[in-house]
């Protein structure tokens, strides 16, 4: 059974705890970070813990170069030595055009969406690579099929950031392959969250979002946990540089 610890950044509600839970399922450790929710990151661990799993609730925000330091610092002091990482916390922003988008809300989407992921897989490299003394490991970062579709009108910024996510996730790839290090993606599609749900409420969205699915359907936040526990164990050992779409086909 896999062991060690895995960082899910973003991980008290949704599709992170989600990753959470179906980690600890696999037999990790696993650190549940969260900006400012701490009753929801600490009924995610408590629902691990009833299950027979290891976990702990870390405030930071992730948009914070020191407070990402001190959530890694802190969780392998309480939890163990890394195993791995999830980039999953993210924010999307307003639905507003481009010739809307204010400048103090475009600096806010990369510090969060993009520095904070690259600065979080910078403390997992420090502690997974054999370059300086890990073992290896496996990074997932989150992304959307926005990246690839250019998102959701009144989110092109959004999906600008999910963007820069998977072009640096397969350069950080080739950077860390040769030192015992997976990198890869998981792209959802338009899935089933409490960030959502007002949005699905509305009768007209819904059904334009499942008809422009394939399989006429939203995703449920375990299925993109499947697809992000699975990049991360030794069943993917293989795997890095990729973008697992998780989508329904869009």
């Amino acid at each position: 059974m896999p062991s060690g610890l895995i960082i899910v950044t973003g991980g008290s509600r949704g599709i992170g705890a989600a990753i959470c839970r179906r980690l600890a399922a696999d037999g990790y450790a696993v650190a549940v970070n969260y900006t400012a929710d701490a009753k929801a990151a600490e009924a995610t661990v408590a629902e691990i813990k009833k299950s027979g799993g290891r976990a702990q609730a870390f405030q930071a925000d992730v948009a914070d170069s020191a407070q990402l330091h001190r959530l890694f610092e802190q969780a392998t002091k309480a939890l163990g030595p890394l195993a791995g990482l999830v980039n999953n916390a993210g924010v999307s922003g307003r639905f507003v055009t481009t010739d809307e988008r204010e400048a103090a809300e475009l600096t806010q989407l990369f510090q969060i969406n993009v520095i904070g992921t690259i600065l979080a897989c910078k403390e997992a490299v420090l502690r997974l690579s054999t370059k300086h003394g890990g073992s290896g490991g496996s990074i997932v970062n989150i992304s959307s099929i926005a990246a690839r579709l250019g998102g959701l009108p009144g989110l092109a910024s959004y999906a600008a950031t999910k963007g820069a996510v998977e072009s640096f996730t397969k350069g950080l790839a080739i950077e860390v392959g040769g030192e015992g290090i997976r990198a890869n993606v998981v792209a959802p599609g338009f899935t089933a969250t409490d960030m959502n749900r007002d949005l699905l409420a509305q009768a007209s969205f819904r059904e334009r979002i499942e008809g422009m699915t394939p399989l006429r359907r939203v995703g449920a936040p375990e299925e993109i946990a499947e697809a992000a526990a699975w990049l991360i164990s030794p069943a993917a050992a293989f795997v890095t540089g990729s973008v697992l779409t998780v989508s329904g086909g869009r």
